[in-house]
C-alpha cells in the first residue's frame, strides 16, 4: 500500500483542496496522513520519516511555492531512508515556475480542476518507478559485491 503525506505548509489557511486530494488518495487505496494547517518543513520531514511515507504532497495557495517546496524536499530527503520519496505539489502555481520546481525534485504539479484520478494515477506510477529503480540499484550493488568476493 502506498503511504501519502498531505501537507499545508506556510500561512495559507485554506485546506479544502488538500482534504479533497487526501480523500481521493484514500479512495484509490492509499494510506493517507494529513499534517493539518501551517506545518513547517521540519514538521513535514519529521512526520514523513516517522510514517515512512512514499509520497509527500504539498498544497500551496500562498505563492510561497518557490521558497517552501525546496525546503520541504531538502528536509525530507535529508532523513534516513527518505531519499526516494516522491513529491507532488498542488495549488495555483504559475506555469513559468514549474520547470524550476521540477529541477528541485517535484515530480508533478497539479492546478485547480485537475481530475483527481489523474493525480492519484500519476502519483502511483511515480512511486512504482521509484521503487523499481531502488530495487534495480540494490540488485546491481548485490551483484557487484558478489563479484568482488569471487
Amino acid at each position: 500500500m502506498v503511504k501519502v503525506l498531505i501537507s499545508k505548509p506556510g500561512l495559507d489557511g485554506h485546506d479544502r483542496g488538500a482534504k479533497v486530494v487526501a480523500r481521493a488518495f484514500e479512495e484509490a487505496g492509499a494510506e493517507v496522513i494529513y499534517t493539518g494547517l501551517q506545518a513547517t518543513p521540519d514538521e513535514i520531514a519529521d512526520i514523513a520519516a516517522k510514517e515512512k511515507v512514499d509520497v509527500v504532497g504539498v498544497s500551496l495557495l500562498s505563492g510561497a511555492h518557490n521558497t517552501l517546496m525546496p525546503k520541504v524536499i531538502d528536509k525530507v530527503k535529508a532523513k534516513e531512508g527518505m531519499e526516494d520519496t516522491v513529491f507532488i505539489l498542488g495549488g495555483i502555481i504559475p506555469q513559468q515556475d514549474i520547470p524550476g520546481l521540477m529541477e528541485k525534485g517535484v515530480s508533478g504539479v497539479f492546478g485547480p480542476g485537475t481530475p483527481l484520478e489523474e493525480v492519484t494515477e500519476f502519483t502511483f506510477e511515480q512511486v512504482a518507478m521509484a521503487k523499481a529503480e531502488k530495487m534495480a540499484e540494490q540488485a546491481m550493488s548485490d551483484m557487484a559485491n558478489k563479484a568482488s568476493n569471487i
